[in-house]
């Protein structure tokens, strides 16, 4: 488990860095935001160079549209070994993502690696939308991931706040 209370930057990670993983960070940024959690960098990229300087997916940026959510801008990256200096914790969208960001990575990332719904009440993968073509059913997936893990720093921001006063 991550302390909560140490993490300042996260990064989401699938394979193409089109559909999933940028949804999370647009839905993960913009429930911080909302919490008025400050000071946690969230950012995204992908496993594979297959989509390499892509946008986000047509389907991606509707089903962010639906629900409100702000897309940022995005060209799709490749996660890198480098990444490990910058960022807390990596949340992969799939077991499979889990294994290639160890890969990346190295093995000293696994403490610091997990799916987004292991921090739910049902962990479990998130289904490639680029593959099912069911953008409502990963919306679903990555809302509850995503609410999940804002919930813990926002509830480790206000302990933190409320320690250091």
């Amino acid at each position: 488990m991550p302390d909560w209370s140490q993490i300042s930057a996260v990064m989401m990670v699938c394979h193409g860095n089109i559909c999933r993983s940028p949804m999370a960070e647009c839905v993960l940024s913009h429930l911080l935001n909302e919490a008025g959690v400050n000071g946690i960098a969230v950012a995204s990229s992908a496993t594979s160079a297959e989509e390499l300087g892509n946008p986000i997916h047509p389907g991606a940026q509707a089903e962010l549209r639906q629900h409100g959510i702000p897309i940022r801008s995005h060209r799709a990256v490749q996660l890198r070994r480098e990444d490990l200096a910058g960022y807390d914790l990596f949340l992969g969208m799939d077991s499979r993502n889990l294994i290639n960001m160890q890969r990346i990575l190295g093995e000293e990332s696994r403490s610091r690696c997990f799916r987004l719904l292991d921090f739910t009440d049902r962990a479990r993968d998130i289904a490639d939308p680029w593959y099912s073509g069911d953008f409502q059913e990963t919306w679903d997936d990555i809302l509850e991931g995503c609410q999940a893990i804002a919930a813990a720093l926002r509830q480790a921001n206000t302990f933190s706040n409320h320690r250091n006063r």
